[in-house]
């Protein structure tokens, strides 16, 4: 038993860190057309343009827009392929997938928001940068998901006398909720994947470390020079309008045995296996998925009750946040369906001219461009596929990747977990820290003004990379 802890520790990250290990409903991407990637474009393009152009339309119905690009692929497909092929993807994406992502996401929003970290913590340079720090460790060992839950808010309140905060924000996303998660199978859903692919669980640390030390080393100095910088141009910082208590204390402890409880569930779902199973409309849900779902949701009134109230209104704690993401990913997951199947679809689908980049005209792989084609897709698409799809492109022999191959499995690797921080919605716990910043009336970057941080300052990392590490 002791021998394969590792493993049943990884499989943590199904629960903790991933909507779900399916691909897509089962389509076959190579019989359709590009367009039907138009609704999906559609809502990344809303996301992205809406909020500046109409915000008190976006701040209102931004949950009825995403409705609205849902059911313009759901409508059309069912005209072409049928009613029950329609609502089998649907119950799919939503049973295999968007549910169980939400109900985790929200029993950690709940039991995160309970913790109230109280000290002396005033948002200096050092202070904030050693915060990122510490959750660039934890997101390995924790999922960035749950490091940048349990983060966030006191970084947030740290800053809450700052006039500039929103690139604290920016940075803490490049690193605790991205580049962080980048060293074991926990900390981020592709490297899962990969261990299940038959992956060894220390491959990645053994193999990805340098890069990962260059890129957290270099964005954390980046990050202070900023910073610094900020914070003299400030001048006297203004009184703070939350004082924190002088003496460090935490409050709400409880939910750190409830953290534990959602852990264990998660870890449950992953080894039990009484092969008992549901068919609803072809999508089959197993016993412990029912099983843990239940029992999240148990643990998050739970943990509503038993916290007490003082540390919720320390936090600031509100649900619209959560309402958001929910809403938002709710339209990305059916959306998303038919671009999966055709980037699944390979050499035979839409996006073949993609595939075929990564491949020399002598047949051999160029890591580059595996690097390059995996981070720039997972930036807009779930990087847990799409690293999937690569990974079985590049010939799915877990032993032939982490040997003969290891340069092409590093690079794929590097790509789905680090341009997770290109775009808001590369990596669930983007969404979520930006709403969060939102809620505590941090004016964050639109969706292409948080692109031009990302492509400014990691892009060039993602080139030095490239050169070193890739070639």
């Amino acid at each position: 038993m002791i021998r394969h802890l590792p493993r049943h520790v990884a499989l943590l990250c199904a629960g903790l860190l991933a909507p779900g290990l399916a691909l897509a409903a089962d389509i076959d991407g190579a019989t359709l057309s590009v367009w039907w990637a138009v609704p999906f474009a559609g809502i990344l393009l809303s996301i992205a343009i809406v909020p500046l152009v109409a915000p008190f339309v976006w701040h209102h119905h931004y949950g009825k827009i995403a409705a609205g690009w849902a059911l313009a692929f759901l409508i059309p497909f069912a005209i072409a392929f049928g009613p029950s092929t329609a609502a089998a993807g649907l119950v799919h994406a939503m049973l295999a997938e968007y549910i169980p992502f939400i109900i985790l996401l929200t029993a950690l929003f709940t039991v995160a928001g309970g913790i109230f970290v109280r000290g002396n913590l005033h948002g200096s340079p050092a202070l904030n940068t050693g915060l990122m720090a510490i959750g660039a460790c934890l997101a390995s060992v924790m999922g960035t998901t749950g490091a940048s839950m349990l983060l966030i808010r006191p970084l947030i309140r740290a800053n809450d006398n700052r006039k500039h905060v929103a690139h604290v924000i920016i940075f803490f996303i490049f690193i605790v909720s991205n580049i962080g998660g980048s060293l074991t199978p926990l900390g981020d859903p592709p490297l899962f994947l990969g261990f299940l692919k038959g992956v060894d669980f220390f491959w990645t640390l053994q193999n990805i470390l340098p890069e990962t030390l260059f890129l957290v080393g270099a964005l954390l100095v980046i990050f202070y020079v900023l910073d610094t910088w900020y914070y003299r141009k400030e001048g006297v910082i203004p009184q703070d309008p939350t004082p924190d208590s002088p003496t460090f204390g935490i409050e709400g402890k409880v939910n750190f045995v409830l953290l534990l409880a959602i852990v264990g569930l998660v870890l449950m779902s992953g080894i039990w296996n009484p092969g008992i199973e549901f068919d609803i409309w072809g999508t089959h849900v197993g016993l412990p998925q029912v099983v843990r779902d239940v029992a999240l949701v148990a643990i998050t009134f739970i943990s509503l009750v038993v916290t007490p109230q003082s540390a919720r209104e320390q936090n600031q704690f509100g649900w619209a946040p959560m309402a958001e993401v929910a809403k938002l990913f709710a339209g990305i997951f059916l959306t998303i369906i038919p671009v999966l199947a055709m980037l699944k679809a390979g050499l035979d689908g839409p996006f073949a001219p993609v595939v075929q980049l990564v491949t020399s005209s002598e047949g051999q792989p160029i890591p580059a461009m595996y690097f390059w084609a995996t981070g720039l897709l997972s930036s807009f698409l779930d990087n847990a596929p799409t690293y999937l799809v690569f990974f079985n492109l590049a010939g799915g022999d877990p032993q032939e990747l982490m040997t003969t191959l290891a340069p092409v499995l590093v690079a794929i690797s590097d790509g789905a977990v680090f341009m997770g921080a290109v775009t808001y919605i590369g990596n669930a716990p983007n969404l979520m820290v930006k709403a969060i910043a939102e809620d505590r009336d941090i004016r964050m970057p639109s969706f292409f003004g948080y692109m031009l941080w990302s492509v400014g300052i990691l892009m060039p990392l993602f080139v030095i990379t490239t050169l070193i590490w890739l070639r």
